[in-house]
């Protein structure tokens, strides 16, 4: 038996600066895609396959996500009830925000690197599995929610599992990291080694790891292995941790998340494809901005 995911991570300290000016007082994470910031794709997919907790770590200038996940003030509640019943869908789904899960937040201390946030949630997480999940990206499957995958992963090997992607073009090996090992079967490699951004030429193969990951708690001893080994100036990265656990011997495998449509947020130009596209699809307003958008000369 494993034990049950119930908990997620949320790394979100970053300052964005892609995306200066705008993210000068404004997180990153609250980009809006149509009329939901980022991570709240994020948070509602984590909601959806069963996690009650949800850590973020953030930073000084985040309080922006803090707000966004609480309830509304009492100013805003006396508005819309004024509006009556053509405002009360928006009170409702206010309040549905601030009741998905249990939020918890947690300030960022520590070395630069997206394995910091890692130090810093160890006590809340208390020995159990969970998801570390990036605020600003998400995979899109036309079979099963990428979040599924892994955890039906989990379920049945009992050990961490990384979100994989295959690379598709040449920038993408300076990007992401890069896993290669056994393959255990279509789709599921079980990692004997991880490269972060290796460029193609020294890439162990086209298997991005991206988006999201299943880790144990093993995670948690090998974080501060690295950081021990870490050298003035350099980054610590989760993958630095889970190449210390490889090397002891501990399973990490690596699921290419099946229909999977890796979206990216985080530049400038991935984030206006994202917008578009799910602007498209959306139920008000996708009708119309689609012929919009054949009608529009350039």
């Amino acid at each position: 038996m494993v034990k049950k995911i119930t908990k997620a991570v949320i790394p979100a300290a970053g300052f964005g600066t892609r995306f200066l000016p705008q993210t000068k007082a404004m997180p990153k994470e609250m980009l809006p895609i149509v009329d939901k910031p980022v991570i709240q794709y994020v948070v509602e997919e984590l909601v959806a396959e069963g996690i009650k907790d949800i850590i973020i770590v953030t930073g000084y200038h985040k309080r922006g996500i803090e707000d966004h996940f609480d309830k509304p003030n009492s100013e805003l509640v006396k508005t819309l009830e004024e509006g009556g019943e053509r405002k009360r869908p928006l009170l409702d789904e206010l309040n549905r925000i601030s009741e998905m899960a249990n939020f918890v937040y947690v300030r960022q201390k520590g070395p630069y690197g997206n394995g910091t946030p890692l130090l810093n949630v160890e006590s809340l997480i208390d020995g159990e599995p969970f998801l570390y999940t990036w605020s600003d990206d998400f995979i899109l499957s036309d079979k099963a929610p990428r979040f599924r995958q892994l955890i039906d992963t989990y379920n049945e090997f009992g050990c961490s599992v990384l979100a994989g992607m295959r690379a598709s073009r040449d920038e993408d090996y300076k990007r992401y990291g890069y896993a290669a090992g056994t393959e255990i079967r279509p789709g599921l490699i079980d990692a004997t080694q991880i490269i972060e951004k290796p460029g193609k030429d020294k890439a162990p193969s086209d298997m991005a790891t991206v988006s999201g990951f299943v880790l144990t708690a093993g995670i948690f001893e090998n974080i501060h292995e690295a950081l021990d080994k870490l050298q003035p100036g350099q980054e610590l990265y989760y993958n630095d941790a889970l190449k210390l656990m490889i090397s002891k011997g501990e399973r990490v495998l690596v699921k290419e998340i099946e229909g999977g449509r890796y979206c990216d947020t985080g530049n400038k130009l991935e984030y206006m494809k994202t917008v578009v596209e799910f602007a498209v699809k959306h139920p008000e307003i996708g009708e119309d901005f689609s012929k919009w958008l054949a009608e529009l000369k350039v």
